[in-house]
């Protein structure tokens, strides 16, 4: 029997990690590129091509698909050769908002696309620019690597597009955005992991490539994450415990509210519907060393729970599950131990995290059943024993915390 293989990029914010898997779904081989400058997209091509070189020659021959990630709302400008035209404009780029007014003025409102950082923001900002009239194609991070290998230009997928304000229920641009004097650079979108055409020759000779390869569609990172995660049934979450803490709930019913910054993504005939709060990890790297967050894991009883009912951010304001710009983090009554005051973050932490999924669920999602976790605070035991008590639901660590992984999948058809 032949061998097949199945390859995933996730790009993030500071390099590219990828992961081969074999027809049973298992780890052939991981490559880990970091940079600590990787703000130009001449620095996303490089590190896609040291990928190839380090990947072992029996991989690349019986390579049968490729699929990307990107982060979600990074974008570039490009002509009409798909060069880009400046350097790209990452997820957190906030110019947009100087166009705000503007953009509501035909904009829906409450959509999605309303925000300082929107991939429609970024779009409707470099239309007043003067670069603009150089400019063929408007690509997401993901949709400029697939060009690379595939070689087809406009080409983009449901999960990056839905920032740029493609209406993912009716699986087309809406009017609104259909006649505006830009609407020319809009990609064509496409399924997320729908093949788009094998990999270009050079490519294929250059890196012994197999050169029946197909590239597809990508997604964003945070949807890789969530389909390495194991997540197969509506009422499943996934609770990423990074700097910021973030909340996905499978569900068969499309739940947005922009009061919130709530809004689901498409994944076949179901929804990803989730939430971001300012609460996480951050808070705990502000009080405390690493060395010390180790140390008090090991003595935290996760079955003795303090309830000072802390509300734990560095700055005041949230979003989600409460949305009030002015909210003070709450962090009282400070006990004089660290390991108390440490464990009345984590309770904290894990309240906030209920509440959110709460808040889901009273908007129309599926009941929560399950919690899959990924992020750094995925490893905390005590931590995870804490949420599942507050929670209600088994809380387990995600089967695969690497969204390459899930990249994977993608290309693989597993979608």
């Amino acid at each position: 029997m032949v061998e097949s293989f199945y390859l995933g990029f996730d790009f993030g914010t500071s390099g590219v990690r990828a992961i081969a898997l074999d027809q049973d779904r298992q780890c052939t081989d991981t490559i880990k590129i970091e940079s600590s400058h990787y703000e130009h997209f001449s620095q996303w091509e490089e590190a896609l091509w040291q990928v190839f070189a380090q990947l072992p020659l029996n991989i690349k021959q019986n390579l049968r698909a490729i699929a990307l990630s990107g982060t979600s709302s990074t974008v570039l400008l490009c002509d009409k050769e798909g060069k880009p035209l400046t350097n790209p404009l990452w997820y957190n780029d906030n110019r947009g908002k100087s166009i705000l007014p503007q953009l509501r003025e035909f904009v829906p409102e409450n959509h999605l696309t309303l925000s300082a950082t929107s991939s429609l923001a970024k779009l409707y900002w470099w239309y007043q620019q003067p670069i603009f009239k150089k400019a063929h194609y408007f690509l997401h991070q993901a949709d400029y690597l697939g060009f690379l290998l595939h070689g087809k230009l406009g080409i983009s997928d449901y999960h990056n597009a839905l920032k740029l304000g493609y209406d993912v229920e009716n699986l087309t641009y809406p009017q609104w955005l259909k006649n505006k004097p830009f609407s020319h650079l809009l990609p064509m979108v496409k399924y997320p992991g729908e093949t788009v055409a094998s990999i270009m020759v050079n490519i294929s000779k250059k890196f012994n490539i197999n050169p029946q390869c197909v590239i597809k569609t990508g997604t964003t990172d945070s949807i890789a994450a969530f389909l390495a995660s194991g997540v197969k049934t509506t009422g499943e979450g996934v609770t990423s415990l990074g700097s910021t803490l973030v909340l996905k709930l499978l569900s068969d019913k499309k739940v947005d509210d922009s009061r919130y910054g709530i809004y689901s993504h498409r994944l076949g005939n179901l929804w990803l519907t989730g939430g971001a709060s300012n609460t996480g990890g951050a808070v705990l790297k502000h009080f405390f060393s690493a060395q010390q967050l180790q140390e008090l894991t090991n003595h935290i009883n996760p079955n003795k729970l303090l309830n000072y009912h802390y509300y734990p951010l560095i700055n005041k304001g949230d979003r989600f599950p409460i949305n009030n710009p002015e909210l003070n983090p709450k962090l009282e009554p400070k006990p004089d131990k660290p390991l108390l005051f440490f464990q009345g973050i984590l309770e904290g932490i894990a309240d906030i995290e209920n509440k959110g999924y709460q808040l889901l669920q009273q908007l129309g999602a599926n009941a929560l059943t399950k919690v899959y976790t990924a992020g750094g605070g995925s490893v905390n035991e005590p931590w995870r024993q804490i949420r599942q008590l507050k929670l209600h639901v088994p809380v387990v660590k995600s089967l695969h915390t690497e969204a390459c992984y899930g990249v994977a999948l993608l290309a693989m058809g597993q979608d």
